[in-house]
């Protein structure tokens, strides 16, 4: 989970800057968006129990202007309620949380169903959702990135993943049947945390939430990201966020983990991503 809120971080400061240098990661313009804040709201359910819809909602009232999409957005300016049919990539970047907590993959896919309709009923938005929450599964217990791809192209989900990551466009698209082939290339093509999130940039679009969804999956294929990371995703969220990560991170990824200590100062950059 800590690599989808890396990733988050990672392409906020790109997503309308497309043609940005990446001469680094992070920069003092990296921040977390709506990504991290619905992801610890799905992890936060998972800890403590509660309503997905409920958790939502307050998680968007606490943290607001956080780039919510329109519909999402009227939906809590409504007080939330009904779901609304949306197919959007919203359902699958904040799925995350849900690839870790269960044994199997069919709880894995029946939880991820029911957090995408809270809000994302429509069948493409239950399938982004589920996608990813079973590709995060599926790594964590040592399948490898031609199992996943075998798992995500068969039915019920579908999906085409031969598309290569050049042949896709460098515009935005937020839904989720166009954005989960587009992720689970940069992720089938790439073979560390880095060079999926640099990848994940340079292909444009919805960059935040591209790097949002494969981060996660990076994390359950690679590992948790280096520590220097770490600390600067860290550095940027408040305390009752650190707090979700790192009580999340304990308890389904690593034991031993060590939450760093915040720093006070802007984050050091991370160097050594050169385009």
């Amino acid at each position: 989970m800590i690599g989808a809120i890396c990733g988050d971080q990672i392409g906020s400061r790109f997503e309308f800057h497309n043609n940005t240098p990446i001469d680094a990661l992070f920069s003092d313009k990296s921040t977390y968006t709506d990504d991290t804040v619905l992801t610890l709201a799905t992890a936060d359910v998972i800890l403590n129990g509660g309503s997905y819809s409920k958790n939502y909602l307050d998680y968007a009232q606490d943290y607001p202007n956080r780039g919510y999409g329109g519909s999402f957005a009227e939906w809590v300016k409504n007080g939330g309620g009904e779901p609304y049919n949306s197919y959007g990539n919203g359902s699958a970047m904040r799925i995350s949380p849900i690839g870790w907590a269960f044994d199997n993959i069919n709880d894995t896919a029946r939880e991820a169903k029911k957090s995408a309709d809270t809000t994302h009923d429509h069948l493409e938005g239950e399938k982004g959702a589920v996608a990813i929450a079973c590709a995060i599964w599926l790594a964590r217990n040592g399948y490898d990135k031609e199992q996943i791809k075998s798992v995500l192209e068969k039915e019920p989900l579908g999906y085409d993943l031969s598309i290569k990551m050049d042949a896709f466009p460098k515009k935005f698209d937020v839904t989720c049947q166009g954005t989960i082939p587009r992720c689970m290339a940069i992720f089938f093509e790439t073979d560390n945390f880095e060079d999926a999130m640099i990848a994940g940039i340079k292909m444009g679009g919805d960059v935040d939430t591209n790097c949002c969804i494969v981060g996660g999956i990076c994390d359950a294929t690679y590992g948790l990201p280096n520590r220097e990371i770490i600390e600067a995703v860290y550095s940027r969220l408040p305390k009752q966020m650190t707090d979700i990560v790192t009580a999340f991170t304990i308890k389904y990824i690593d034991k031993n983990f060590v939450e760093p200590e915040k720093i006070a100062t802007k984050a050091s950059t991370i160097e050594g991503a050169n385009s």
